[in-house]
């Protein structure tokens, strides 16, 4: 990935300087002389650097949160709490699975969008200058014109990623697109109208598509750099979530938002540059750049861009990391793999016979943990323990090799893959009455990874049932990769699996966080997350 392991030091540099001339206090508040900045902007070193500055700024957010749980994954999972359980250990951060998000250090943390739109000021300020840059100081380039148009449009697709990762969070955020000379006469910024973010998304989507390929440049930049692949998956789910969650006093999705959808997963699909991989080498799906993955954030640490503070870092014990005690900070719930890995086996028991009124003994249909599913086997250890642990990510390496100590993973975060993307198929299909073809699809899905037989969907279900039962494949399938939360929510399935959602809450959009207190200083026109005023 060249751009982002290109002269790491430059690129750091870049970014703190770049962002020192952007935006009101709530957003950055270190306003610094932009002289460097000015300087800046003179050769292809230049632009890469302030474009690896850009992926940096999202691998940070993604990757930050309140006691070393990395927020992608706290808003995309934790919060239903029905997959895993945060242990308590101080920070509060386990208040999160109970639907608080008023304790100080969750809402400080969590609540606090300021490092979103560093990410997104780096943006601005790349599709601000670059197309200013004279041709002629591109001297080293054979095609200036296309560079700069990659770069531009690597930058349209990251504010737009920055944004949905905001909207579903918030729902109203803030539009910046303007890079601001001077921070300190910057307007003070209200919150936009959540319909008017998607518009933005979708519109800094559509110029990505114009300016991206679907091949790289390079072939290291492949998966952890955008591409038209990339820009195709965050409109699937963009289109998905706006079909489901503008107006959430109906359950019924827009069919024009669902049909847009489905254009952009055809598109990747009859592209042919993705397939899925093996279940024989399913690690290789999460430790990254597979034939699968179409955009991931790059965690490598033979290039020394390892993490410790990883979602996989909180599920590990001894047996993973040698000097992790045995009581890991998060653990699966022993409900998530009998709801989810079913079958049934015939077994001789009393049944109850309503028809006739009393008991007999016969052989009857009896659920069951399917141990046979490829994501079961290789997802989860210690399953005979009251707090079984979560292994998809456990690529660990020591840069202290002699004594086994300062462990990092090389686990990419995949942000979209295309097993989501085929998934996504079955919902579209629900939402459009062809409730066969999901079965299908649901059913391919446990055929792929070795479920047993008896696990497969009869096609006599009702779409409530298969939309539950889609609900539990996604379950299995993107278990910890951000998803599973908003899946719920957008399926309307919350009710099956997070206690603390009511549908009174969710009509209110409780679901969507509170803004930190701390973001109201200097900022008179900002206003908290409707559900939470009056409790923070």
């Amino acid at each position: 990935m060249n751009k982002i392991l290109y002269a790491v030091a430059r690129c750091l540099l870049v970014a703190t300087t770049m962002l020192s001339v952007s935006c009101k206090d709530f957003l950055i508040e270190e306003p610094v002389n932009s002289t460097y900045s000015e300087a800046f902007w003179k050769s292809s070193r230049d632009l890469s650097s302030a474009l690896a500055g850009n992926y940096a700024l999202v691998r940070s957010v993604i990757s930050s949160g309140n006691g070393g749980g990395p927020r992608y994954f706290m808003y995309g999972d934790a919060v239903a709490r029905y997959y895993f359980t945060l242990q308590y250990t101080g920070d509060g951060l386990e208040g999160i699975q109970t639907g608080d998000y008023t304790f100080q250090y969750n809402v400080e943390s969590f609540g606090d969008w300021r490092g979103y739109y560093k990410a997104v000021t780096m943006s601005n300020i790349i599709l601000n200058r670059v197309p200013k840059i004279d041709n002629a100081l591109l001297t080293d380039l054979a095609n200036p014109e296309k560079f700069k148009n990659e770069i531009m449009g690597e930058a349209y697709f990251l504010r737009a990623l920055v944004y949905f990762m905001m909207v579903r969070n918030w729902g109203d955020v803030p539009i910046v697109t303007e890079e601001y000379e001077d921070p300190i006469s910057a307007p003070e910024l209200a919150r936009s109208p959540k319909a008017e973010v998607m518009a933005l998304i979708e519109a800094d989507c559509k110029k990505a598509l114009e300016l991206l390929d679907w091949n790289y440049t390079s072939l290291g930049d492949a998966k952890v750099t955008a591409n038209k692949g990339s820009v195709e998956a965050l409109l699937a789910h963009l289109y998905l979530w706006r079909a489901t969650t503008t107006d959430v006093t109906t359950d019924q999705p827009n069919m024009q938002d669902v049909l847009a959808a489905e254009t952009a997963i055809d598109a990747i699909t009859t592209n042919g540059m993705y397939s899925q991989t093996d279940t024989a080498n399913y690690y290789s799906t999460f430790i990254g750049k597979s034939r699968e993955g179409i955009f991931e954030i790059a965690i490598n640490d033979d290039v020394r861009e390892g993490s410790n503070a990883h979602i996989g870092n909180m599920f590990l014990r001894t047996s993973h990391i040698q000097y992790y005690g045995t009581n890991s900070r998060a653990y699966v719930n022993l409900d998530y793999f009998s709801d989810h890995f079913y079958k049934f086996d015939k077994v001789w028991n009393w049944y109850w016979n309503a028809t006739i009124g009393q008991w007999e003994w016969r052989e009857g249909d009896v659920k069951v943990v399917d141990d046979k599913d490829v994501r079961l086997r290789k997802n989860f250890t210690d399953m005979a323990t009251d707090r079984p642990t979560c292994i998809k990510y456990s690529n660990v390496s020591y840069r202290n090799t002699a004594q086994n100590q300062d462990a990092y993973l090389s686990n990419n975060i995949i942000i979209f893959r295309l097993s989501d993307m085929l998934l996504l198929k079955a919902e579209i299909a629900l939402y459009k009455g062809n409730t066969l073809a999901a079965i299908n699809i649901i059913n391919s899905f446990r055929t792929r990874n070795g479920a047993d037989p008896t696990a497969m969907l009869p096609t006599t279900l009702s779409k409530d049932e298969v939309l539950y039962e889609y609900a539990l494949e996604r379950g299995k399938e993107m278990y910890l990769e951000g998803h599973l939360m908003y899946d719920l929510i957008r399926t309307r399935q919350y009710a099956n699996f997070v206690s603390w959602l009511s549908e009174s809450r969710f009509r209110q959009e409780g679901f969507y966080w509170p803004v930190s207190p701390d973001l109201f200083r200097n900022n008179n026109k900002l206003t908290q997350t409707t559900y939470w005023r009056g409790k923070v």
